[in-house]
């Protein structure tokens, strides 16, 4: 299941980042200001080609924009022996260094 919300959070801090205004943003995306409000708010779905038009123009990838939706190949990669709190804790430890990273690459 795709997490609409963090999708929207992280297109509107990437957006901010660049300065951009949501109308800048749809205009250069090719949608409606509303459209891209809804978009961040996460209570509207982009198409495939909306997605892909965000990242080009936001210089992300579609891994970062729905990597709390995605799942993590390396948690089924985990030893056995991990509690779930600690596959939790792994979990949310390697969102922070890809939040970090794609930052850093700005």
């Amino acid at each position: 299941m795709v997490d609409y919300k963090d999708l929207g959070e992280r297109i509107r801090t990437l957006r901010r980042k660049r300065s951009l205004t949501q109308e800048e943003l749809a205009e250069q995306v090719g949608i409606s200001a509303s459209f891209m409000g809804h978009i961040e708010r996460g209570s509207r779905v982009a198409s495939l080609e909306t997605l892909v038009a965000l990242c080009n123009n936001l210089k992300t990838t579609p891994q970062y924009l729905l990597s709390a939706s995605l799942d993590d190949d390396l948690m089924n990669h985990m030893p056995s022996d991990f509690s779930p709190e600690q596959r939790s804790k792994l979990s949310a430890f390697l969102r922070v260094a890809q939040d970090t990273i794609e930052h850093w690459s700005e």
